[in-house]
């Protein structure tokens, strides 16, 4: 039996791929810039969580080869435009994967931070992930004032299930970009 709960890993942006990494850094440097303020790292979030029929990795990624119910996809979206999202590089997908596997997690910067112990919000939680928004990934469709992205389907859980996602600390340095949309959308 596993032990009932909910972690929230913060995973170093482009842990494991260039492209990301050196994509998230030019981002966050135009971001810095705009904001007049000190460039931060930047970091994709992803949660492990413990429940009586076992655990389960949920997270957003881009999506992959092969049989998607292998993997625990239960919603997807597109990347950056609808127009694109016939070609696979152009959609993502949302896992709840039993007994799953998060790429780089080894990576995980001041983590986990176990965001509850209670079984019931771990349940709820996990009875949520199917009904996440999947509004196009790196826009603001929903009106959130941020981009939706990975922090934004984590964020978005936290809140619907009852915890805090305000509260969630940030390694220091550190940045999140979407997870004020995850929590906006959530709240309405």
């Amino acid at each position: 039996m596993t032990t009932a709960g909910v972690d929230l890993y913060w995973l170093p942006l482009g842990a494991g791929g260039h492209c990301v990494r050196l994509s998230g850094k030019a981002f966050e440097a135009l971001a810095a810039a705009a904001g007049g303020r000190a460039r931060c790292d930047l970091y994709h979030s992803a949660l492990v969580v413990g429940a009586p029929a076992g655990r389960y990795a949920i997270e957003q990624a881009p999506v992959a080869k092969g049989d998607p119910a292998a993997r625990g996809a239960v919603a997807g979206g597109a990347v950056g435009s609808r127009v694109l999202q016939r070609l696979r590089p152009f959609r993502y997908e949302v896992r709840c994967w039993r007994d799953g596997v998060i790429p780089d997690l080894t990576e995980a910067i001041d983590s986990p931070l176990r965001l509850s112990d209670d079984p019931g919000v771990a349940g709820r939680l996990l009875e949520l992930v199917p009904s996440v928004p999947t509004p196009v990934w790196g826009r603001d469709e929903l009106g959130a004032g941020e981009m939706w992205n990975s922090n934004s389907v984590v964020s978005w859980l936290l809140v619907r299930c009852g915890i805090d996602a305000a509260s969630v600390p940030l390694p220091a340095r550190g940045r999140a970009p979407g997870w004020q949309a995850g929590v906006a959308v959530a709240r309405r």
